[in-house]
């Protein structure tokens, strides 16, 4: 144990003597939670329009004005002609386009079914189904009060009552993005920290060749990976602890559950990252090398995490690739106990497995390092 200590202080002298990591260390969490939580969003505030009003009537008017009073649709322009419409969203100028026919308001007036038809600009599929919705909305309100004008009420009053459905947002009621966005930003920020630091601190020491002068000691492979582990989970759990001070301050992230249970679940993940890192780093014999790899490994966790897309909407073969996917565990952690305030016994299976991933790629990390004289 006091091999251990002295190594752990010797890589914290180590570390802050380089000023580059020194700063990045600290600089990284503000910098990332400040720009990366308030602008990566799915949330579609500005969809532009064209309209093609050929029916000119105070009732296309009236949905046009529907439509101009919605916060997310902003009126582009409008034209008589397709031709003129489909260039604008060709060259980008409009997300949608909306077709109102001749007669369309002498359908309604006859109490005939009345068509529209929409143009969506579908290059980014998520885009282009919330626009849908959004636009359906609209329609459906816009429909509901011609009903409202033109029923009778005497029969209104005969009839039987219908169903009245209130709905209601649990863990985010105001539907906020930003609440949704912080805890995984807070892991790409944990990953970062353990994942790229740790393994680039290991080979930089084999390129200047400081490395030679632990291995020809009698320290063991074990004393020696854990004392390369051991700085940078105590700065990612800094770091973490950075993150959640901003998203509290900057954006008023709520906290639901237990501060400790989330530094636990923390603590698990970047043991198993720190492994992975050295276990590559010990078969990378430049810095570039360990990057181009690490950066690999990164894109591929981070992205399959579910940081956008729900992991249950993932095919089989991705949610099976999970299994042995650190990030994915910490992204459904952080969540759970920020958002939902869910204890131990909600996310047991989610700390065994990151124990358990832990324990095999540190184990692999020891075994794969080579003393060498």
């Amino acid at each position: 144990m006091r091999t251990i200590l002295y190594l752990i202080r010797k890589e914290f002298i180590q570390i802050f003597r380089n000023k580059f990591i020194s700063k990045a260390i600290f600089a990284v969490p503000v910098v990332q939670m400040l720009i990366l939580v308030p602008a990566i969003t799915f949330e579609l505030k500005n969809v532009d329009m064209v309209i093609i009003d050929k029916d000119l009537t105070p009732v296309s008017r009236g949905l046009i004005s529907k439509l101009e009073g919605s916060t997310f649709f902003r009126i582009a322009g409008t034209t008589f002609s397709e031709k003129e419409a489909n260039n604008l969203m060709h060259h980008n100028k409009c997300d949608i386009i909306l077709h109102i026919p001749d007669g369309f308001s002498k359908d309604i007036g006859n109490g005939n079914p009345s068509k529209i038809m929409a143009n969506i600009d579908a290059i980014n599929a998520s885009s282009a189904q919330l626009s849908w919705a959004y636009l359906n909305g609209v329609i459906r309100d816009y429909n509901s009060g011609i009903i409202t004008e033109n029923i009778n009420i005497s029969s209104a009053r005969n009839a039987a009552p219908g169903i009245e459905i209130t709905n209601r947002y649990w863990y985010n009621e105001e539907l906020n993005y930003k609440y949704y966005m912080l805890p995984g930003i807070l892991v790409i920020l944990v990953t970062a920290i353990g994942f790229l630091l740790a393994g680039l601190n290991m080979v930089r020491e084999k390129e200047i060749g400081t490395i030679e002068q632990i291995n020809v000691t009698p320290v063991r492979k074990h004393q020696f990976i854990i004392a390369k582990m051991a700085p940078f989970l105590l700065i990612g759990l800094i770091d973490l602890g950075v993150g959640l001070l901003i998203g509290k301050l900057a954006f008023s992230i709520p906290f639901e559950g237990s501060v400790l249970l989330m530094f636990f679940g923390a603590t698990l993940f970047l043991i198993a990252v720190l492994g992975l890192a050295l276990f590559i780093s010990t078969f990378s014999g430049t810095q570039q090398q360990y990057m181009l790899i690490a950066f690999f490994c990164m894109i591929i966790f981070i992205l399959m995490s579910g940081i956008f897309t729900p992991y249950e909407s993932m095919p089989q073969w991705a949610q099976d690739f999970n299994l042995i996917n650190p990030v994915a565990y910490l992204m459904r952690i952080n969540r759970m106990v920020m958002l939902k305030g869910s204890t131990t016994n909600d996310i047991m299976i989610e700390l065994v497995s990151l124990g358990v991933i832990a324990i095999c790629f540190s184990a692999l990390a020891v075994r794969r390092y080579r003393k060498t004289a």
